[in-house]
C-alpha cells in the first residue's frame, strides 16, 4: 500500500503564482457574496495558500517546474486562455512538462468555436467547465452547456468540471452532483472528470460511476487527509481506472502537503500506478 516511487505522476490541476492574487480572482469576487476582505476566494479554506506566498517569484513558470522536479511530477495540465500568458509560455518553453485544457464559457454563444480554436492553436487535452463561476451560472446539465459537451465528443475531449459545494461564496445549486446523471444519459460516449471532490455527495458521484464508465473523478482541491472515503473505498474496489490525481498547486495547497498527505492514503498497490499516472493518460490521450 505504500505509494511508489518514480512513476512519473501526471497531475491534472496545476497552475502558476499570480503576479497579483486581487487582480487574478476579481472575476471571483464580483460573483460571491464574501463580507471579507479576502485576496483569493479559497484562502478561508487553506490556511498557507502558495499563490500568495510565491507571488514576488521572479520566473512564475520556472518555479512550478521546479516543484513539480521536486515532488515527481512528470506532467501538469494547465490552463491556457491568451497568448503570452504563464500558461502559454509554459507550453513553449517546457513542452515536454505540460499539456493545456481551455476554460470553456456555457454564455458565449461562440463557445464551440472557441474549443476548436484552443486545439488548434495549443492542441489542448481537455476543456474545463466552472457552472457555479459563470455569469450567470449555468448548471451542469443546462442545455446551454449541451453545445460544449457535443463539441468535446466530435474532438475526442474529455470534460473537467466542478462538481459540489463551491470553495468561493458562490450559489451551488448549479453544481449538484445528481446534475450528471442527466449529462452522462444524453452523452454516453462523454469522458467526464468530477473535480474538488463531489462534496457533501461523494455516496451519490460513487454511485454515478457504477452506472457510468465514462464518468471520473479527480482529487483537486482538497487534501489527502480529507479525500472523501467513499471515493477511496471505490478506487480499492471497482472504481481504480476512474480515479484521477489532480493537485492543486498554487492555487490552495502546496505540493509539499499534498504529497507529504499522499504517502499515507491507504491504497492498494495495485491502484498507485493507476491513480497518479495511467487513469490521466488514457483521459487525456498521451
Amino acid at each position: 500500500m505504500a505509494m511508489p516511487a518514480g512513476i512519473g505522476i501526471i497531475d491534472t490541476l496545476i497552475g502558476f503564482a499570480h503576479e497579483s492574487v486581487p487582480d487574478a480572482y476579481a472575476w471571483v469576487h464580483r460573483l460571491t457574496r464574501d463580507p471579507t476582505a479576502l485576496e483569493s476566494p479559497v484562502e478561508f479554506l487553506f490556511r498557507d495558500v502558495p499563490d500568495k506566498r510565491l507571488r514576488g517569484v521572479a520566473d512564475r513558470v520556472a518555479a512550478t517546474v521546479d516543484e513539480m522536479d521536486r515532488w515527481g511530477i512528470e506532467i501538469g495540465m494547465i490552463s491556457v486562455a491568451a497568448a503570452g500568458d504563464d500558461a502559454d509560455e509554459a507550453l513553449r518553453r517546457y513542452p515536454d512538462r505540460f499539456v493545456a485544457c481551455v476554460n470553456a464559457d456555457p454564455n458565449d454563444p461562440g463557445g464551440r468555436q472557441a474549443i476548436v480554436r484552443a486545439r488548434d492553436t495549443w492542441g489542448i487535452r481537455a476543456v474545463a467547465l466552472f457552472p457555479a463561476g459563470t455569469s450567470p451560472p449555468v448548471a451542469i446539465n443546462d442545455p446551454r452547456m449541451y453545445p460544449l459537451y457535443a463539441q468535446c465528443v466530435e474532438l475526442g475531449l474529455p470534460v473537467f468540471c466542478t462538481a459540489g459545494v463551491p470553495g468561493p461564496r458562490l450559489r451551488l445549486a448549479a453544481q449538484h452532483v445528481e446534475r450528471i446523471d442527466e449529462v452522462m444519459f444524453d452523452f454516453p460516449e462523454l469522458v467526464f472528470v468530477i473535480r474538488h471532490g463531489a462534496e457533501p455527495w461523494a455516496d451519490l458521484a460513487v454511485k454515478l460511476m457504477l452506472k457510468w464508465p465514462g464518468l471520473h473523478i479527480s482529487t483537486s482541491g482538497f487534501a489527502p487527509r480529507y479525500y472523501p472515503k467513499a471515493v477511496i473505498d471505490f478506487a480499492n474496489t471497482r472504481g481504480a481506472d476512474q480515479f484521477v490525481y489532480a493537485g492543486y498547486f498554487p492555487f490552495g495547497l502546496s505540493l509539499e502537503r499534498i504529497m507529504t498527505e499522499l504517502a499515507q492514503l491507504p491504497l492498494r498497490d495495485e491502484v498507485w500506478p493507476k491513480f497518479l499516472r495511467e487513469n490521466a493518460r488514457r483521459v487525456l490521450s498521451l
